[in-house]
C-alpha cells in the first residue's frame, strides 16, 4: 500500500466516499482468498476515507470470461442504470478484475464504469489508477501479464494432462455405457469406484477405467452384435433396444448417435484415446485431427473383442466416407426437398447423412445448418434464437445456484444427464425456464408443461419478462403441488400457487444451509 500510506488518515470532517468492493477467487478450494482479498480492502479504505457500502463477488468463478460472472455483471448493471450508490469500486489487484486474454476487453469493462462516473481501484497494485501515463502503461503491463499467467497454468495443466492419459490413466470425458471409474492410490491400489459428477480429491490418485455391470455390458456386445452380425444399422440397433426397454448411460432411450457413440468408443477394446476435442482458455470447441489425439493402447481390460470391434469401424467407415463441408450440407439440402422440413430426429434416421451431432459440431448448431440449406424461415430462425439464449439463462441459474449453495456449507451437484439438481443427498430439483407469452387481450402467460413432467421432489420455472431477456420471478415449489395446475401460469395464480412464487432462489438456498450445533452441556 505504499501508494497511499504517505496520505495518512482523511481531515476530520471531510466526507467519507462511499464506495462498492468486488471480490473473486478462481477456485472453491482457495478458503481465504475472498477474506483476504476483503482484509486488504477494508484496510485500504480506512485510510483512504472510504466507506464501503456494497459487495460484489465471484466465488469460485474464471476470470477468463464474463459468461460464468454474474457478481461482475450485476456491479456493470448497477453502475450503468443508475442503481449503484457509490462513486468508487475498489479491486484487489488487476488480476481479480480479470485475467481475459484480451486485454481490451478488461479494458472496455473499466471504461463502461468509468463513463457513468465510477472510479476503478486496485488497493495491492503498486500504482494508482490515476489516468496517467506511468499508471496507464503499468495496468497495461498488468493486464497482459494476468493473461499471460492463465495461458502459461494452461500449458502446464495440459502437458500433465497429455503426460498422465498417455501412461493410460483417465483425464477426462464419460466413460461410456459398461464402464465405470475406479479411483487408486500412488501405488495402484484400488480405492471406491466414482459416481457420476464425483472425482478424486488428492494429487497423487489416478483414474482408470474398469468393466462395468454385467447388464450393462450385455448391452454395448449386443450393440455391437447387432450391427456386425445381423446387419442392422444405428438407427435400427436403437429402436430395437427402446422396444425391449433398454436405456443408455443416462438412463434415457437410445437415439442413433448414441449407438454410433458405442460402436466408435475404443475404451471398450482397453484403449485409453484423449484429445480428440478441446477448449482451452474458455474458447470455442475444437476438434483435433487423429495425430493430436493421445493414445495408451491395451490400457484397461477390454469387453469388446477387437476383431468385432474392428470389423465394426470397417463398416462405419464403408457407410459414412468423410464428408466435406459442402457434401454436408448438399446431404442435408436434399433431405429437405424430400421431407419438407428437418429435425434432429429426421437427420438421425437418414442414413445417407451424417448424425445430427456433427451438423452441431460442424456448422455451430443445427440451427446454423438450416440457414445454410434455406430451410428455416425468419419467424422460425428467430424463435430457435430465444430458445438458445433462454437456455443460457437457464444454466446460468443452475451455475449460480451451484456456487451460493457451497457457500452456505451444503453440498450439491448437478447431473446433465438427468438434469436433476441433487442438494445434501436429501432431494432434488429440477429447474425449468418459460417464456413470457402475452395472449391477445395483453395477458402473459407462462406454460406449464415442464411442471407437469418434472420427476424431482422440488419444481423450480424461471418465469420471464416480456421480450424474454430478463427474469420475472421463480416459482419454487414441492412437485406434487403442482398436479392441480392447468397448461399455463397465469400473473395471478390464487393464493396457493402464488405462495410459492419468489424474486430470487434465495428460499431453496437457505433451505439447503447448514448450521452447526455445538455439542450439549
Amino acid at each position: 500500500m505504499d501508494k497511499f500510506a504517505a496520505a495518512g488518515k482523511p481531515p476530520q470532517g471531510r466526507r467519507r466516499i462511499r464506495a462498492a468492493q468486488y471480490l473473486r477467487m478462481s477456485n472453491e478450494h482457495q478458503t481465504n482468498s475472498l477474506e483476504n482479498q476483503r482484509d486488504a480492502i477494508r484496510s485500504y479504505a480506512e485510510i483512504m476515507g472510504y466507506d464501503i457500502v456494497a459487495s460484489y463477488e465471484d466465488p469460485g468463478r474464471s476470470g477468463l470470461h464474463m459468461e460464468s460472472r454474474p457478481g461482475l455483471k450485476k456491479l456493470l448493471f448497477d453502475v450503468e442504470h443508475g442503481l449503484a450508490d457509490f462513486d468508487t469500486v475498489v479491486v484487489y489487484d488487476v488480476s481479480r478484475w480479470g485475467r481475459f486474454q484480451n486485454v481490451d476487453e478488461s479494458a472496455s469493462y473499466e471504461y463502461r464504469c468509468q463513463m457513468a462516473g465510477v472510479r476503478i481501484e486496485y488497493c495491492a497494485e503498486q500504482f494508482g489508477n490515476d489516468g496517467t501515463v506511468g499508471s496507464d502503461l503499468l495496468k497495461a503491463i498488468k493486464r497482459s501479464m494476468a493473461a499471460e499467467y492463465s495461458r502459461m497454468l494452461s500449458q502446464k495443466v495440459f502437458m500433465g494432462q497429455v503426460r498422465t492419459a498417455g501412461m493410460g490413466f483417465h483425464v477426462g470425458g464419460l466413460q461410456g455405457l459398461g464402464l465405470r471409474r475406479l479411483m487408486i492410490d500412488q501405488f495402484g491400489r484400488p480405492k471406491v469406484i466414482l459416481a457420476r459428477n464425483e472425482h478424486k480429491n488428492l494429487q497423487s490418485d489416478r483414474v482408470i477405467i474398469v468393466p462395468g455391470p454385467p447388464e450393462e455390458i450385455a448391452t454395448v456386445r449386443l450393440i455391437f452384435r447387432l450391427f456386425v452380425g445381423s446387419g442392422k444399422n444405428e438407427a435400427e440397433i436403437a429402436r430395437y433396444l427402446n422396444a425391449r426397454g433398454m436405456v443408455n448411460d443416462f438412463g434415457r432411450s437410445w437415439k442413433r448417435e448414441g449407438v454410433r457413440r458405442v460402436l466408435t468408443n475404443e475404451k471398450y477394446i482397453g484403449n485409453n484415446v484423449w484429445n480428440r476435442r478441446c477448449t482451452k482458455l474458455k474458447s470455442k470447441m475444437v476438434y483435433n485431427p487423429p495425430d493430436q489425439w493421445v493414445r495408451a493402447d491395451n490400457a484397461f481390460e477390454p469387453i469388446v473383442n477387437r476383431r468385432t470391434f474392428d470389423k465394426a469401424q470397417k463398416i462405419l467407415s464403408s457407410l459414412y466416407p468423410r464428408m466435406n463441408d459442402d457434401e454436408m450440407l448438399v446431404a442435408l439440402r436434399n433431405l429437405y426437398e424430400r421431407h419438407g422440413k428437418l429435425s434432429g430426429d429426421i437427420i438421425d434416421a437418414a442414413p445417407e447423412c451424417p448424425s445430427s451431432w456433427r451438423y452441431r459440431s460442424r456448422f455451430g448448431g443445427l440451427l446454423g445448418a438450416y440457414k445454410l440449406v434455406g430451410c428455416l424461415p425468419p419467424r422460425k430462425c428467430h424463435f430457435m434464437e430465444i430458445d438458445n439464449r433462454l437456455e443460457a439463462t437457464r444454466h446460468r441459474v443452475i451455475e449460480d445456484l451451484l456456487v451460493a449453495i457451497r457457500e452456505v456449507d451444503g453440498q450439491v451437484s448437478y447431473d446433465a444427464g438427468t438434469e436433476l439438481t441433487r442438494i445434501n443427498d436429501e432431494f432434488t430439483v429440477a429447474i425449468a425456464i418459460s417464456r413470457c407469452r402475452v395472449s391477445h387481450d395483453a395477458y402473459p402467460r407462462w406454460s406449464a408443461k415442464a411442471a407437469h413432467e418434472a420427476r424431482a421432489d422440488f419444481f423450480v420455472l424461471i418465469r420471464m419478462h416480456p421480450g424474454d431477456l430478463v427474469v420475472r420471478d421463480y416459482l419454487i415449489a414441492p412437485t406434487h403441488e403442482l398436479g392441480e395446475i392447468g397448461k399455463n401460469f397465469h400473473v395471478n395464480n390464487g393464493m396457493k400457487m402464488d405462495a410459492f412464487l419468489f424474486r430470487s432462489l434465495d428460499p431453496l438456498v437457505a433451505l439447503a444451509g447448514r448450521a452447526f450445533v455445538g455439542s450439549a452441556a
